[in-house]
């Protein structure tokens, strides 16, 4: 069979079409790498119209890298999608208590999971990949008083809680600049390539 095989030319080629197809009139024009690698990971550049990306966010997320701040992240397939390996990435999914915290409260373990990123959240990047009530946690500890990430990467999936969360975040930032796609639309291999785009960019 007769295919492209050369992964430098397969990435640019990719690049090319998502170029040639996605309209990145509304977004701020350093997230353009950003938006493309969205779209690389989903396949659909029609989601161009639902991304908001803050202006300053790109300047706030790639500071946090540089100065070496936390990466927190909603899931594993989160912290798996990321590329560069030498990221201080932290997931709090799987720590025993979580299950614990979410029962005794009556939410999510992703809910609880994110209670224990208080002591990295001031200057860090916020990601979440899966759970609406994960974000939610997130906006809620931050109205409570807890440190603001220097960035927060929004985008939870599913029919339920995604939709509203996300428009929570668009609505009111808090006064930190983000990263989300509206709609019900996200996941972990998209909120992973908004980080993959920071370190490497699209080209």
């Amino acid at each position: 069979m007769d295919y492209l095989r050369d992964p430098a030319a397969i990435y640019r080629r990719s690049f090319e079409i998502i170029r040639e197809e996605a309209d990145f009139t509304l977004l701020p024009a350093d997230a353009e790498p950003i938006a493309t690698r969205i779209i690389h990971a989903c396949g659909m550049p029609e989601i161009a119209s639902d991304l908001r990306i803050s202006p300053g966010f790109v300047t706030a997320a790639q500071g946090a890298l540089t100065s070496g701040k936390t990466v927190l992240v909603d899931v594993e397939m989160v912290r798996h999608g990321i590329i560069d390996k030498h990221l201080n990435v932290v997931c709090t999914l799987n720590d025993p208590r979580a299950r614990e915290v979410g029962m005794a409260t009556g939410n999510t373990r992703s809910a609880a999971a994110v209670t224990f990123w208080r002591d990295h959240l001031a200057g860090s990047i916020a990601v979440i990949g899966n759970a609406p009530t994960a974000l939610f946690a997130l906006l809620e500890m931050i109205d409570a008083g807890a440190p603001k990430p220097a960035a927060i990467v929004g985008f939870p999936v599913g029919f339920v809680g995604a939709v509203e969360s996300k428009n929570e975040l668009h609505a009111n930032p808090r006064g930190i600049p983000y990263a989300t796609l509206l709609g019900r639309c996200g996941g972990s291999a998209m909120a992973a390539s908004v980080i993959n785009a920071l370190t490497r960019g699209a080209s």
